[in-house]
C-alpha cells in the first residue's frame, strides 16, 4: 500500500496540471520557454505517476487494466478478471 501522503501529491499534481494545460499550451505555441519555466513544476503533466487504483502501487502499473502487477495477478488466480487464464506462474 502506498502511504496517504503521496497519493494526495499525487492528486494535488493531477489538479495543478489541469488548472494550467492552457496556460502552458499557449506559451508552449508561442515559443516562450520563460514563461513556461516560471510556471509550478508539479504542473507538468509529466511529473504525475500512474498508480495502482487499489493499492496505490506506483511500480509494475499495467496501463491497459489500471493495476498493478500484483494485484492484476492475485485477481487473475481468483477468477476476477473475465477471459484470463492461469498458465504456470
Amino acid at each position: 500500500m502506498a502511504k496517504e501522503s503521496m497519493k494526495a501529491r499525487e492528486v494535488k499534481r493531477v489538479k495543478l496540471a489541469e488548472k494550467y494545460a492552457a496556460k502552458r499550451a499557449a506559451l508552449k505555441a508561442e515559443g516562450d520557454f520563460v514563461g513556461l519555466s516560471q510556471l509550478p513544476r508539479n504542473s507538468n503533466p509529466i511529473r504525475q505517476r500512474n498508480r495502482c487504483k487499489l493499492t496505490g502501487r506506483p511500480r509494475g502499473y499495467m496501463r491497459q487494466f489500471g493495476i498493478s502487477r500484483i494485484t492484476f495477478r492475485e485477481m487473475a488466480s481468483k477468477g476476477l478478471i473475465p477471459g484470463v487464464k492461469k498458465a504456470s506462474w
